[in-house]
């Protein structure tokens, strides 16, 4: 894939966030869920890809998604060039809905993209995920317990396990791995949501965050791997089907194995870009700030291939950009 490719997608990821940022705070999740997929719909198109959507919105919000197989990017159209790139998508609009309802920090617009073929078509399920930076890299084993990885990344880290700092989302699920966790004398920061931004956290030294452990969603899984591999951390994930209806889904997407220790380089293989921008301001990026007529925004673009990780503010004035200025109405 072309390195100049990542710089484009980031504009789609930006209209997502201006977007769905605008009802920050107004209690409307599925709105903002909804602006943010029209938005990224609208933006696809001027990008010279030929994009297939493999990580979709999940079902399980029952929100509006971008759904797999759609086919999303300028190099459908009629007449387009026969050498526009044919890539895989994984894509969340707003990652972390409820954040982005309430006003809390760590909202932020997703995409990641592969070569065809090389992201794991993960169904709509949980997965159990355990994740680091690079530091702790080759150090992880989700097949082992809590307290062993902690002992692991410690080491990894030269610091003591007293010294880390765990992330996990705030469940009932959780129950038992948040007890262990804290009976090792780790440090826990539990959140609401957006496992996607927790992952992240693991590769920024700023963030205080040394690992996360816990079950979210699959197709999150992916976005978190792709974005990982493009930061030198690591990832391991196992799916958790809650039915037979789901490993029956899993299945039909071609996963014989339900069981299965899947690594980074198996959800999200290949060359890599990646994409965010920030919502709500977080730990990892700020969100989108406006002014009038107009808007700031950061997000961050990475490529695994060179490991190049950008991090892009950027100055939106509505009425000098067509495509932006329906941003201008009142909502």
């Amino acid at each position: 894939m072309d390195r100049n490719l990542a710089l484009e997608v980031v504009r789609v990821t930006e209209a997502a966030a201006l977007s769905c940022a605008r009802l920050m705070g107004r209690g409307d999740r599925e709105g903002a869920d909804q602006l943010a997929v029209e938005a990224m719909r609208r933006a696809f198109e001027s990008v010279a890809i030929r994009g297939t959507v493999v990580i979709g919105e999940g079902e399980r919000d029952q929100a509006p998604m971008l759904f797999i197989g759609e086919k999303v990017g300028a190099g459908w159209a009629p007449g387009a060039s026969p050498d526009v790139p044919k890539v895989d998508i994984a894509v969340d609009p707003l990652e972390g809905t409820n954040l982005c309802a309430v006003g809390a920090p760590d909202a932020i617009a997703v995409i990641a993209l592969a070569q065809d073929g090389k992201f794991l078509n993960a169904p709509d399920t949980y997965m159990d995920k355990i994740a680091v930076g690079a530091v702790a890299r080759g150090a992880i084993d989700i097949t082992k317990a809590p307290i062993y990885n902690l002992h692991a990344v410690a080491e990894a880290k030269r610091a003591r396990v007293e010294d880390l700092t765990a992330i996990i989302l705030d469940r009932p699920r959780h129950e038992k791995l948040i007890h262990e966790v804290r009976r090792s004398g780790a440090r826990i920061r539990l959140i609401t949501d957006g496992d996607v931004s927790a992952a992240l956290a693991t590769c920024n030294p700023d963030t205080g965050i040394d690992i996360l452990f816990g079950i979210g969603g699959a197709p999150e899984g992916v976005l978190a791997a792709a974005a990982l591999r493009c930061m030198g951390g690591d990832m391991q994930g196992v799916l958790k089907p809650r039915n037979s209806e789901e490993v029956e889904r899993a299945r039909g997407m071609g996963i014989s194995d339900i069981h299965k220790v899947w690594k980074m380089e198996e959800l999200a293989g290949g060359d890599v870009m990646f994409a965010a921008t920030g919502v709500t301001d977080g730990a990892f990026l700020k969100g989108v700030h406006f002014f009038g007529g107009g808007a700031k925004t950061q997000s961050v673009v990475m490529r695994s291939k060179s490991g190049t990780v950008r991090v892009l503010e950027t100055t939106h004035h509505f009425d000098r950009k067509p495509n932006y200025s329906w941003l201008m109405e009142k909502r």
